[in-house]
């Protein structure tokens, strides 16, 4: 079931285009070569490091990722790279492994925003599993995302005035109340609210004001 799962998973995001990635973070080289084999078994491509320095500095380019952390490193351990990576607004899911796991560490992890917390020796099925739903949830998360710039672009290709213009309908200005506070005539206001809605691609007011909010996010 859990394989099936997995393979199902992996083959609905590459048809969609992406090549799902899984970071490997653990110091015993025999751990992440043993990891990295189960992943790429299932055509998944891994990346390993035995310190966290070179994950952050490494690029990552657009695809739906996770990250197999352990928690205890040679340098430092997984929850301090847990709060450098929100720090910097790096958000795609942990996934942390741990040879001696409690709950209070479990607690600490989930609530700075860990995906799953797995306590060595797990089985292939577990880990498949939350790697699986690891990769999922990052492709919506980055879906979510390019959309979300998207709409940014367009907002930032609005004039000065048709951002004046947006501003007004979304405080729910008519036409000739916008000409009056802008000093235009109702025809120019017109204009440039066909405009702003064009630009935004918002068939409304409202589906306008819907986009304004999720870039105020």
């Amino acid at each position: 079931m859990t394989e099936s799962f997995c393979l199902e998973a992996i083959a609905s995001l590459k048809a969609q285009g992406y090549e799902p990635v899984v970071y490997i973070i653990d110091d015993e080289a025999s751990i992440c070569q043993a990891l990295s084999r189960l992943l790429r078994s299932y055509d998944i491509r891994c990346e390993t490091y035995s310190e966290p320095e070179p994950f952050l500095n490494q690029p990552r380019p657009p695809q739906p990722c996770c990250l197999l952390l352990d928690v205890n490193l040679t340098q430092g351990d997984g929850f301090s790279l847990q709060d450098e990576m929100n720090q910097r607004g790096l958000t795609l899911p942990i996934i942390f492994i741990t040879g001696f796991g409690t709950i209070p560490m479990s607690v600490r992890a989930m609530k700075a925003g860990a995906h799953e917390f797995l306590t060595k020796p797990f089985n292939d099925d577990d880990l498949l599993r939350v790697v699986a739903q690891a990769l999922t949830l990052d492709a919506q998360h980055l879906a979510y995302r390019l959309e979300t710039e998207t709409l940014r672009q367009r907002y930032h290709s609005l004039t000065p005035r048709e951002k004046e213009v947006l501003e007004l309908i979304l405080s729910s200005h008519m036409v000739k109340q916008i000409a009056l506070m802008l000093n235009i005539s109702e025809i120019t206001a017109k204009v440039h609210k066909r405009h702003v809605l064009t630009k935004m691609k918002a068939r409304t007011p409202l589906e306008l004001l819907k986009i304004y909010e999720r870039l105020q996010q």
